[in-house]
């Protein structure tokens, strides 16, 4: 069986660029969408992984906040003291809860605010009330959050207007109070609610973009599978004329071992080179399964090299005008070699031709050293996008060709506008040409 990708887990990371578009948005407005997600992305990566600095960073921020308080409450009274100090202590403390029970702790901190508007004790750590009103929004329901802002706008207008009796002052700043404190009760709701929208949204978008890199990934292993299927078939034929060769072989060395020893032990030593080199080949495909198909014709001879002259005949016959470069010494590759580099050079034509503009031009070098081949197909565009490159079956199919003799393949865009497709092919000691060294 295949290997499966495994399931999407919310803890796996989403690139920015996965989860938008570039459609839409321009080549700069995208950078920076990237750059700020990235960033917020970090910046949500350090709270999970240190939790508690927000949690307890929240409380200490807003009990700091009562410590006038307590520093006029200690000048008055030990009492008041200690009375501030325990009110401060309830609209801070209960914020550690703030995310597993928000209808508790804003409940709590609403019967705190009574109690101590009751008392007349103001302490600076009374705004956590807001705190407790946005975690409602982001983790409540949408009826308690509107529950919540109803009675916290009740409060306010019922605070306002008692401490102004209780001080006896006038009534001029009361609406400017009143705005400020509306203001702020629903921007935080809104901040809530609208934290609430977001993180749902994003969670959807990370499932969203999660899935659809699983079916890629699933999509290239099957791609994979395929293409080494077909390998598998070329390859076997291949496999198969050596070995009908080598049987050949060894009937005439039979014949001679008697006659002309010398050229029948000539002969047995092209079978054990040709064995050798079959040997080679069959272990390449130790991990390949054969998959037929139909209307293939697995006797018919597979292309080498000496095609690729017919490839870019048909290549120009299409519009793009193709040049052929060969170098280094050639002739000598093994048979599965030059398939394989065939194989590339066709995929890579395959694709320009898809691309391909009026005026494109297209060249393809395949150079042999003692160490590798090399083989380069560029074109002149149009330009394609370097994501496009990773989705087809066309770039799979040439790496697997390539990995099967120890290489490797990159695709890009290059300076002249199109495209280039660089290939690393290592070749491994096989049988010499069995067709020049056959005996007479």
């Amino acid at each position: 069986m295949y290997p499966v990708t495994a399931p999407p887990t919310p803890d796996r990371f989403v690139k920015p660029e996965n989860l938008i578009g570039q459609t839409r948005l321009g080549d700069s407005e995208y950078r920076s969408v990237v750059r700020l997600l990235t960033w917020l992305g970090r910046v949500r990566a350090a709270d999970v992984a240190h939790p508690r600095v927000r949690r307890w960073g929240v409380p200490a921020f807003y009990a700091l906040g009562g410590v006038p308080a307590l520093v006029l409450a200690a000048r008055d009274s030990g009492l008041h003291f200690v009375l501030v100090l325990a009110i401060t202590a309830g609209y801070t403390v209960p914020l550690l809860w703030r995310r597993q029970r928000p209808v508790l702790v804003f409940a709590f901190l609403v019967a705190l605010s009574e109690a101590a508007l009751f008392l007349g004790v103001d302490s600076g750590s009374s705004a956590t009330q807001l705190v407790a009103l946005l975690n409602l929004g982001r983790f409540g329901a949408p009826g308690q959050l509107a529950v919540g802002v109803v009675y916290n706008l009740l409060q306010t207008f019922v605070s306002i207007v008692f401490f102004n009796g209780l001080k006896g002052s006038s009534q001029a700043g009361t609406p400017v109070l009143a705005f400020l404190a509306v203001v702020a009760i629903l921007s935080m709701a809104a901040l809530g609610l609208a934290g609430k929208l977001v993180n749902a949204y994003i969670e959807a978008l990370q499932e969203h973009a999660v899935r659809l890199e699983l079916e890629r990934d699933q999509r290239a292993q099957l791609a994979a599978a395929t293409e080494r299927a077909r390998v598998a078939r070329e390859m076997h034929d291949i496999l198969g004329h050596t070995l009908a060769v080598i049987v050949g072989l060894a009937g005439g060395a039979a014949g001679l071992a008697e006659t002309k020893p010398k050229r029948g032990a000539e002969t047995l030593r092209i079978i054990a080179e040709s064995g050798r080199g079959a040997l080679a080949e069959l272990r390449r495909l130790l991990a390949v399964i054969h998959d037929d198909e139909p209307g293939d014709t697995p006797l018919s001879p597979q292309p080498g090299l000496a095609d690729l002259n017919a490839l870019m005949e048909r290549v120009r016959a299409a519009g793009p005008a193709a040049t052929l470069r060969l170098k280094g010494e050639l002739t000598g590759l093994p048979q599965g070699l030059q398939l394989a580099v065939y194989r590339i050079v066709q995929e890579a034509l395959t694709n320009t031709l898809k691309h391909a503009a009026p005026n494109t031009t297209v060249e393809v070098t395949v150079a042999a050293d003692p160490e590798a081949v090399h083989v380069t197909v560029e074109d002149t565009g149009p330009h394609r996008s370097p994501g496009a490159a990773d989705q087809g079956k066309g770039l799979v199919g040439m790496r697997e060709r390539a990995a099967l003799y120890g290489g490797q393949v990159t695709a890009g865009p290059n300076s002249r506008g199109g495209w280039t497709v660089r290939a690393l092919l290592v070749p491994a000691p096989t049988a010499p040409d069995l067709t020049e060294k056959h005996p007479a």
